[in-house]
């Protein structure tokens, strides 16, 4: 899937900033069942069926069955939410629905974007770790998010990175980076917690959810030519910004609004131009 001409977003930027945006669902717990709560429905054009962005959510095994460790982190209000943020905002054709997908399912390479969320305890087969590999080298790309401290990074690497990638290296993005300047300035890089933790610390300038993870990393494998195949947003959680951005006005206003959406468009539309 191409975009239709690069750096096809629709300026909004002045209505992010004056919080004339919406504001969804967020908050539920419970088993990872689709519901669109009151998230606006809308239809593809005529054409665009299958020439469409889709949010691809992995849906994996991992030694711990709960919340936060498990493939259905955030799920399905972040993957929604952000849905409609990316129809609302830019002008790319997006799914309205998503897709939650196995990655050894055989139309695994019609979904170039691929996020994986809640990772401390995942476990890959042999076989996902192939398909994993083939998708990534074939052009497609892996989103990494919401975990925290040295241990479940220590864990995601060994296990995922290494076994996908032995020979290459996950390395740290710069600043200066097009997914912190593409669309949105972002003058640091964001650390955004869940939303209970935002509220707990609120106005102490505590954002880290755990005391190994005070600083947060993006980092990234390139393939041979330098383009961009897996992003790890490791002590951060942009999940919750777009899962909780209806739970408490002020995360809204400090965390979803100029942090885990406009970071989210910057990478889409890096990623799929690029």
């Amino acid at each position: 899937m191409k975009l239709r001409g690069k750096w096809t977003l629709v300026w909004v930027a002045a209505v992010l900033v004056a919080g004339a945006l919406a504001q969804f669902r967020g908050g539920r717990r419970g088993p990872p069942e689709f519901t669109r709560g009151n998230v606006p429905e809308w239809q593809l054009p005529s054409g665009f069926e299958g020439d469409a962005f889709t949010f691809a959510r992995v849906k994996y095994t991992s030694s711990m069955d709960r919340s936060s460790y498990a493939w259905w982190t955030d799920y399905p209000d972040a993957d929604v939410n952000l849905s409609w943020r990316l129809h609302q905002l830019t002008a790319l054709r997006v799914h309205p629905e998503g897709r939650v997908i196995e990655l050894t399912d055989p139309n695994l390479p019609s979904y170039p974007f691929l996020f994986m969320s809640g990772v401390p305890a995942i476990i890959l087969s042999d076989a996902e770790v192939r398909a994993l590999r083939r998708q990534l080298l074939s052009g497609g790309f892996l989103l990494v998010d919401d975990f925290w401290g040295e241990v479940p990074w220590n864990h995601f690497n060994r296990e995922v990175l290494k076994r996908v990638f032995p020979e290459r290296e996950a390395v740290e993005l710069p600043l200066d980076h097009p997914i912190f300047r593409g669309v949105f300035t972002l003058r640091e890089k964001p650390q955004i917690p869940n939303v209970y933790h935002a509220t707990r610390y609120q106005g102490t300038g505590i954002t880290w959810e755990t005391e190994d993870g005070k600083t947060p990393h993006y980092r990234g494998i390139s393939d041979d030519s330098g383009r961009l195949m897996v992003l790890v947003c490791h002590n951060t959680d942009l999940g919750d910004g777009w899962e909780e951005e209806a739970t408490n006005p002020d995360y809204f206003a400090e965390f979803s609004e100029p942090k885990a959406y406009p970071l989210a468009i910057n990478i889409i539309l890096y990623v799929m131009t690029h």
